[in-house]
């Protein structure tokens, strides 16, 4: 058995291989708790399966598949929808990985405590350079810390939200190491360029979530057999965000240019992992 991928849920993943059915390419599924994961039976078919797939995920309502369903399919199919296996915390915990998980925690705690009364010091420790009247340099820290740091209800859970939905396929999928580095790199030089778009006043994790939206989309462009990917919907709903952020319709702050600098950062280490996988094939 090879796996080639995985879709969101059981009706495409029966599409998709009612049509491999169709091209003689023996293909199963089982439940994973991020989708279904998609296998072959012999190794012969992997290129062509691949190729499919990444087909599939850019029109996966084509009236070839469709087509497909009705001539390949079986009459004895089913689906289970139920519940059964995980509850929601489960359903949490599996679907983030350790960083992810983890970086959810702090985020959190960080929040309790800046709204039980420890605001001032938690901002006076986290806060970047220049923000209180008596800076270190020396604590370095300070360049990431205010991506930790969030100001409302609405600000924290839009932000861990995307971060656990999205971060967790990447690292659930591509392991800890490109997660680790879009937190990090997405987390410090956003946090530079809005320092110097409008100073040191901000905080959020809005940066290393533009950072994950960019990653998770041009990679699923680019090799969508890893099994991440954004639908287009979804990015033009963040691009308009990203936009609507320079004008002073939304009626709060934002920070503008940790959102541009965070979607550049993912793009770019997205294009690198791509480029980086390409070159090891030839």
């Amino acid at each position: 058995m090879i796996e080639i991928g995985l879709l969101p849920n059981a009706r495409m993943a029966q599409a998709f291989i009612d049509y491999l059915k169709g091209l003689d390419i023996i293909c199963s599924s089982i439940p994973d708790p991020q989708g279904v994961k998609l296998f072959i039976e012999h190794q012969q078919d992997e290129a062509i399966a691949l190729r499919e797939l990444a087909l599939f995920l850019q029109h996966p309502a084509d009236s070839k598949y469709r087509q497909a369903s009705w001539d390949n399919g079986s009459s004895q199919i089913k689906f289970n929808y139920g519940s059964g296996g995980l509850g929601l915390l489960q359903q949490f915990i599996t679907g983030g990985g350790p960083l992810t998980l983890i970086t959810v925690l702090v985020c959190v705690l960080i929040y309790i405590a800046m709204n039980i009364g420890f605001a001032n010091p938690v901002y006076e420790s986290l806060s970047f350079f220049n923000a209180t009247a008596n800076n270190n340099y020396s604590e370095f820290w300070r360049i990431f810390t205010p991506s930790l740091m969030h100001f409302s209800i609405m600000h924290v859970s839009f932000n861990l939200l995307w971060w656990w939905y999205l971060g967790g396929k990447i690292e659930n999928k591509l392991g800890m190491a490109p997660l680790m580095f879009l937190l990090v790199v997405g987390g410090t030089l956003p946090s530079v360029l809005q320092y110097f778009v409008s100073g040191p006043n901000f905080g959020g994790l809005s940066g290393v979530v533009y950072a994950v939206v960019g990653y998770t989309w041009l990679m699923g462009k680019r090799q969508p057999y890893k099994g991440i990917w954004l639908p287009d919907s979804y990015m033009v709903f963040m691009m308009i965000w990203l936009v609507l952020g320079f004008t002073d319709i939304l009626g709060m702050p934002i920070a503008n240019g940790a959102h541009m600098g965070g979607l550049v950062v993912g793009l770019l280490q997205a294009l690198f992992d791509s480029r980086e996988r390409h070159a090891s094939n030839k």
